[in-house]
């Protein structure tokens, strides 16, 4: 029996952005299509404009109204379009605008709709920005900090957290987008715990038999037993030892410092980081790599995973690139690689469900 490929939903991001570009780039890869089926959601004129940006005229655009319509072949970017964009010609590429922000939230929705109906097997984000979501959503009374909240929202999902990748080095976060004074608030023993098993589960889904989750500190040299802080006697060891006894192999609490050039080496293969920077800095040093020699990026690389809802979302791990936008140079690597990862994720989580 043939086995049909996944099909994979690959949102625009904010049109004003460098999100249609770098779709073209990675989608005008035809072994990209040996892998997977993607669909693109969004709107098509703003891919047909990217085309002309990246160079690449001989590909196709080819608007679809719904996923029975798609053409999956390569040479020709199937898009879901949603007509958000009204006019491209007079659309301020490379700014803020709430038409650009509620084209991002419209085509996040969208891809969630779809996945949730079981139309696409896996979701991937292509990067929005967040003040021009928000300006869009204000007079509607809403707000999102981010991809994260939507999904979780839309999904109704309350059990969540967001993990970064940069190949094998993984880490998931207790905390985001609030301030550090309300982070160190957020180390509690129950939330601690519940990234622990989230992350656990996801390394489970990507095919790792047994994880080896570390679980860094908040405080440096981990609190030096309650000099320099108290959250890990407290909080994070009671969480580890509670899930030590639901059989996950936690370790620590593990000294941030050090923790990261451990798991680079091989220790672990995720760490659970107390908040949004902590897991951050060191997944963006290790995949954004600028050559200062040719002042430009080498490398701009990284996936963004939202663990805990019931469909597949990944991410690239950047941001809307409005300085880039329209020149044709931003790196698809990171697309690439979340599509990549969403597959590994979907292989995952089927072969669990056949076993």
């Amino acid at each position: 029996m043939e086995t049909r490929l996944p099909i994979v939903g690959i949102t625009m991001g904010d049109p004003a952005g460098n999100g249609p570009e770098i779709t073209v780039k990675a989608l005008s890869d035809a072994t990209l299509y040996d892998r997977c089926r993607p669909l693109v959601v969004g709107d098509a004129k703003m891919i047909e404009q990217a085309k002309a940006f990246v160079g690449h005229p001989e590909i196709k655009v080819h608007p679809v109204s719904s996923v029975d319509e798609a053409l999956f072949e390569a040479g020709t970017i199937d898009v879901c379009h949603m007509d958000l964009v009204k006019d491209v010609a007079s659309f301020r590429i490379g700014e803020v605008s709430a038409e650009g922000g509620m084209a991002a939230f419209e085509s996040v929705k969208k891809v969630i709709e779809l996945a949730l109906a079981g139309e696409v097997d896996a979701t991937v984000t292509n990067a929005l920005n967040k003040e021009a979501m928000n300006l869009a959503l204000a007079p509607k009374g809403m707000h999102f900090d981010g991809h994260t909240e939507i999904y979780a929202t839309y999904t109704h999902t309350k059990s969540y957290a967001m993990m970064l990748a940069w190949h094998d080095f993984r880490v998931v976060h207790v905390s985001t987008h609030c301030s550090l004074r309300e982070a160190c608030d957020r180390v509690k023993k129950d939330r601690v715990l519940e990234v622990i098993e989230l992350g656990n589960q996801a390394c489970l889904d990507l095919g790792i038999e047994r994880p080896r989750i570390a679980v860094a500190g908040l405080n440096p040299h981990c609190g030096e037993h309650g000099l320099f802080g108290t959250e890990e006697e407290t909080e994070i060891g009671p969480a580890i030892e509670a899930a030590k006894a639901e059989g996950i192999n936690a370790i620590g609490p593990c000294p941030p410092d050090s923790v990261f050039s451990e798991m680079r080496g091989g220790w672990y293969d995720m760490t659970v980081c107390m908040y949004h920077d902590q897991g951050h800095i060191p997944t963006k040093l290790l995949g954004f790599v600028y050559d200062r020699d040719k002042q430009a990026w080498r490398a701009v690389e990284g996936v963004n995973v939202t663990l805990g809802l019931p469909i597949i979302r990944t991410s690239v791990d950047h941001g809307t690139g409005f300085a880039l936008v329209g020149k044709g140079t931003s790196n698809e690597l990171s697309l690439v690689n979340a599509i990549d990862y969403a597959l590994r994720m979907a292989r995952g989580r089927a072969a669990r469900s056949d076993g």
